[in-house]
């Protein structure tokens, strides 16, 4: 006979000390955490109310609250400080509305918040790396799931510089002779433009113009004949 699990759980993830504390065990700044294989693993056939993710700072990536909401209808807080005071205040008003509360840090901080919302009836149980996880806080909980390598990934951010170097560099540039030859520039043609033949004028003399070359000629004739005789 199988036996319905009817609980609703509340998962509060203090994303600065989780991070810290997967970086040191990876030895990379760019591992995070696999939100596909361990929330399954933290519900264990529970209904999911809430995923919250504190995280302190401005550099929050889109991509990670966007992933969120879309499968798991979960939001990122940004903090302005440590993320112990908003996750503290969140989970005592989540504490009437779920059946438990699964913190994901291993901060002693959380030590009297484990205290407290155990006094109100609530369960909680604690996620963290068990090597940076402090011990109060694993034994104050109802119950304490470790995170493994196997629930985080490592992130290799693209390099666009370098690959746009090797796409260069593959190309190997071929250098072909080319022989400098001075640009012909097209000389303009003077063509020699025939004009037609200008009609001879004939000079048309008038007869009274040779009256009077006549006329002044004979003048002349007679005071060249007047001299003449003078002279004798």
């Amino acid at each position: 006979m199988a036996i319905l699990i009817n609980q609703s759980v509340a998962i509060l993830c203090d994303g600065n000390n989780i991070e810290r504390s997967i970086h040191e065990q990876s030895h990379s700044t760019n591992t995070m955490i696999n939100f596909d294989k361990l929330i399954p693993k933290l519900l264990k056939d529970r209904g999911l109310n809430r995923l919250i993710y504190f995280r302190e700072g401005k550099s929050i990536s889109s991509k990670l609250a966007e992933r969120l909401y879309e499968k798991y209808y979960g939001s990122v807080e940004p903090c302005h400080k440590s993320a112990d005071i908003p996750l503290s205040i969140k989970a005592t008003q989540l504490a009437s509305k779920v059946d438990t509360i699964i913190i994901l840090s291993g901060d002693s901080d959380y030590v009297e918040l484990v205290r407290h919302l155990k006094g109100e009836g609530v369960r909680v149980e604690i996620a963290a790396v068990k090597k940076t996880t402090a011990r109060i806080l694993i034994e104050e909980a109802d119950y304490f799931q470790e995170i493994t390598p196997e629930d985080w990934f490592v992130y290799n951010k693209p390099n666009y510089k370098k690959q746009a170097f090797k796409k260069r560099s593959h190309k190997k540039p071929e250098f072909k002779k080319q022989v400098q030859t001075q640009p012909v520039l097209n000389k303009p043609v003077h063509k020699k433009i025939k004009l037609p033949d200008k009609p001879v004028q004939k000079k048309v003399i008038s007869k009274k113009k040779v009256i009077k070359k006549k006329e002044t000629v004979s003048k002349k004739e007679v005071t060249v004949k007047k001299k003449h005789i003078k002279k004798k």
